[in-house]
C-alpha cells in the first residue's frame, strides 16, 4: 500500500514540471508527511491544459452515504481496479496525478517496524497514478477526493514491502491525464512497477508514524 508520502518542492517547481500556468491551491506549504484524509496537491487535465489543485486523500464514491468511507479507500490495486465498482468507471474518465518527491513505507524487523523513505536517485519530482471523484452530500456541498493506485513491488521495494505505488514514467504522464483517452487496456499497461535502478531508499525516524508530525527533519536519514 501507500499510506504516507512527501511533496516538498516549491509550488513554482511543481507547476513548471507539469506545464501548469495557474494553480487553485491557496497558501501552499511543503508536505513532509502527507497522510490519508488530508488535502494534497493533484494534477488533472482540462480543456485549457493541466490544472493543479487539491484533493482529499481517500476516495469517496459518488454513491456513498457519507464521506467516512474515504479513510478505507486511500489505495486502489492495479490488478483488480476494473473489478471494483468504486474504481472501474473512474479509470476511463477520472484520472489524476499526485506529485511527490518521496514516500514512506515500513519494513518489518522482528517485532518492530522501521520506516523508510523511498525516492528517485536524483531527488526529482515524480508522479503517482491516481483516480479522483466528486462527492456531493445531502446539502449539496461538494468534496473532491482521490486515491493512489498501487502495484507489485519492484526489486528495491520487495525488500521493504509487498506493494508500491504506481509511479508513471514521464513519457506516459500525458496519456494518463488525457481525458480523451478512454482505452482501458492501454491505460492498464501503464500501471506497472517503476524501474528500481532509478530509485533509492533510506531509513528515517519513527516520528513519521505520527500524522501530526510534518517537519523537514522527518526526511533525514538515520543510522
Amino acid at each position: 500500500m501507500c499510506g504516507r508520502f512527501t511533496i516538498t518542492a516549491p509550488i513554482e517547481e511543481i507547476m513548471i514540471r507539469y506545464y501548469i500556468e495557474k494553480s487553485t491551491i491557496i497558501n501552499y506549504q511543503p508536505i513532509y508527511n502527507a497522510a490519508p484524509m488530508q488535502y494534497v496537491p493533484a494534477v488533472v487535465s482540462s480543456k485549457n491544459g493541466n490544472r493543479l489543485g487539491e484533493l482529499r486523500w481517500g476516495l469517496v464514491p459518488s454513491w456513498a452515504k457519507d464521506d467516512k468511507i474515504g479513510s478505507k479507500m486511500i489505495n486502489a490495486r492495479a490488478e483488480t481496479i476494473t473489478e471494483k465498482p468504486s474504481f472501474n468507471k473512474l479509470l476511463s474518465s477520472h484520472r489524476c496525478i499526485f506529485p511527490a518527491d518521496g514516500f514512506y513505507e515500513w519494513k518489518q524487523w522482528n517485532v518492530s517496524k522501521q520506516p523508510y523513505r523511498i525516492l528517485m536517485k536524483d531527488d526529482r519530482i515524480f508522479s503517482f497514478a491516481g483516480l479522483y471523484e466528486m462527492w456531493i452530500d445531502s446539502d449539496g456541498n461538494k468534496l473532491a477526493t482521490g486515491t493512489i493506485i498501487t502495484t507489485e513491488p519492484n526489486r528495491l521495494m520487495a525488500d521493504i514491502h509487498n506493494r508500491m505505488p504506481v509511479i508513471l514514467r514521464s513519457e506516459d504522464e500525458a496519456a494518463w491525464l488525457d481525458r480523451k483517452n478512454t482505452d482501458v487496456p492501454s491505460l492498464l499497461k501503464l500501471l506497472r512497477p517503476y524501474d528500481a535502478d532509478e530509485m533509492r531508499a533510506y531509513p528515517v525516524s519513527t516520528a513519521v508514524g505520527n500524522v501530526r508530525n510534518n517537519f523537514p527533519e522527518l526526511l533525514q536519514e538515520i543510522n
